[in-house]
């Protein structure tokens, strides 16, 4: 069995955030997911992870990361159990340090998905287990490791050659993310939003610290022509969200229109083989019950990108989705294996 080629520079315990890691490290857990992948795909997956246990807990419901999670843990022989906010204690009955301490004696790994990073942090400060971040209201990571394997795979460039522009929210967990890793792998990141909508200070300067260090080059702008073109890469992601109140929905709707990714922001790319990439769900058409509310609220049949291009030859939006597994499972090789 092969171990992983660590770096010479220490490794945290944790999965929280990307900012955590060096560029050298975030390439090894890219490299390994796709060394991942190719044994997977070509029937020569080693498990890894025999006998590990694994805690799932979810206060916020997901499809993919969850799925990517128990499958991952699965193909490498690791058991999982979910909790959901119903089915423990955590931050209602059991503060989340008492939490901690029970769930690491009885297991190897803890994967957490809430709304506190601050949650996170005490998890992995407590536990004494690596905690792994399925998403928070700050942070994303892994799908950031599933947007770079899936950039390198349709994008025949180096990572430091690729452009890539992000259109709407980008003042939470995918959008400051996305900044920050892109400038860990020396891009051309492209934030495009209204100014309200921009990422915060610290996400920026934790971005420019990278590009200072890996030649990436960032602009934020709210100018929609400026921000695609030339882009390989354009990215999305939901504008709203369940709990709000209707009223936001307007609102940010009214504000976010203009960035709509469609046919014509792929044009403004001047690049035709540009991809489009979205983290999922998408409202792209009237098939949910938030999309028929937002229509009936709006008379948009599209909210952040457009059918056409969601469904259209430049997206790879489901390979990305499949890179959910592999690159989560490279997180839990890295972090259990050792």
């Amino acid at each position: 069995m092969s171990s992983l080629p660590l770096s010479s520079a220490p490794w945290p315990r944790s999965f929280l955030k990307e900012c955590d890691f060096s560029p050298e490290q975030w390439l090894t857990l890219i490299d390994l997911a796709a060394q991942l992948k190719a044994e997977h795909k070509n029937g020569t997956e080693v498990q890894r992870l025999a006998g590990k246990a694994i805690a799932l807990i979810f206060e916020k419901t997901s499809t993919r990361t969850r799925c990517a999670f128990e499958v991952a843990a699965f193909q490498q022989g690791a058991h999982t159990t979910y909790l959901d906010p119903s089915g423990s204690q955590l931050g209602h009955k059991e503060s989340i340090a008492d939490t901690a301490r029970v769930l690491g004696r009885m297991f190897d790994g803890i994967e957490f998905r809430g709304t506190a990073q601050t949650d996170a942090e005490a998890l992995a400060e407590f536990s004494g287990v690596p905690v792994f971040n399925g998403l928070t209201d700050q942070w994303h990571p892994t799908q950031m490791l599933a947007d770079a394997l899936t950039i390198r795979e349709h994008v025949k460039k180096p990572f430091t050659d690729v452009a890539h522009a992000y259109l709407g929210d980008a003042r939470f967990n995918t959008g400051r993310s996305l900044l920050v890793s892109s400038a860990m792998l020396g891009m051309d990141v492209r934030i495009v939003a209204p100014p309200k909508f921009q990422p915060d200070p610290q996400a920026r300067t934790i971005a420019q610290a990278y590009a200072d260090r890996t030649g990436a080059r960032i602009t934020i702008t709210d100018d929609v022509e400026t921000g695609v073109r030339g882009a390989d890469v354009v990215s999305t992601d939901i504008w709203v969200s369940m709990g709000e109140p209707k009223e936001a929905w307007t609102q940010r709707v009214a504000e976010l229109r203009d960035y709509q990714v469609n046919a014509h922001t792929m044009a403004l790319t001047n690049n035709p083989d540009a991809v489009f990439m979205h983290c999922l769900p998408s409202f792209h058409d009237l098939e949910t019950s938030i999309g028929r509310k937002v229509f009936e609220l709006t008379g948009l049949s599209a909210l952040e990108v457009s059918d056409d291009v969601f469904n259209g030859p430049q997206s790879v939006v489901f390979d990305q989705a499949e890179n959910r597994l592999h690159t989560i499972k490279a997180v839990l090789v890295a972090f259990l294996q050792r």
